[in-house]
């Protein structure tokens, strides 16, 4: 694990992914554009990031991110123990699933790390109370029926919060923001795979800001 001191802000982790209530979520092909990603992130005004585990360029990508104490890093699409612990190892404060897996629930539990898995049912999102946990990563949430569905799943699971993801952008944002049972949402528009590609790091910046104004402009009509 990384020794960087973090900024104390971030080590409330769910509290950090819901004050800008956004979470991008980055596939990176080369580590190399870890570095300006962060950087334009943060100057976008976000403070938390999940890195997925779709590339060979992830651990170290989390890595590089980590050494930013302005900046909460998490580890995505996390699928087995043993991706618990690169992610540990690379200094993830965080782990996110697609779905729910009990052994990597629980590996996450036993590393001290904070671990949002995808529940698309209530039999899952029944799973994740089981396991003591409130925060589930609701994906892919527009297939799933969105804003629609969250809403009648926060019925009878009250105290759940979701981060839904997939299918999210600048036109459903307020829809899925204004519902208190989420906590934020994931988004890949402000990192698709072009602009890292190309570099365009000033548009990731003016995307990433435009999303956070969106993001609290939406929390305060709620």
């Amino acid at each position: 694990m990384t020794n960087v001191q973090h900024d104390e802000q971030l080590s409330d982790v769910p509290g950090t992914i819901a004050a800008t209530r956004i979470l991008p979520v980055v596939v990176l092909e080369d580590a190399a554009s870890a570095a300006p990603l962060a950087a334009a992130l943060t100057a976008g005004g976000l403070r938390a990031i999940e890195v997925t585990f779709r590339t060979a360029a992830a651990a170290d990508a989390i890595r590089v991110m980590a050494q930013r104490p302005d900046l909460l890093v998490g580890a995505g699409t996390v699928l087995t123990p043993a991706q618990v612990d690169q992610a540990v190892e690379a200094g993830a404060r965080f782990v996110v699933s697609p779905g729910f897996s009990p052994a990597v629930v629980r590996h996450c539990q036993e590393v001290g790390l904070p671990v949002f898995p995808g529940a698309a049912t209530a039999t899952e999102i029944q799973m994740a109370l089981d396991a003591g946990l409130e925060t589930v990563k609701f994906f892919p949430a527009e297939q799933l029926g969105g804003v629609a569905m969250i809403k009648a799943l926060a019925a009878p699971f009250r105290s759940v919060r979701f981060i839904p993801t997939g299918g999210v952008n600048t036109g459903n944002l307020a829809d899925y923001l204004a519902q208190p049972a989420v906590l934020a949402v994931g988004g890949t528009w402000m990192v698709a795979p072009a602009l890292l590609a190309a570099g365009r790091w000033d548009e990731v910046t003016r995307l990433t800001a435009a999303a956070v104004e969106a993001s609290q402009t939406a929390t305060r009509s709620a």
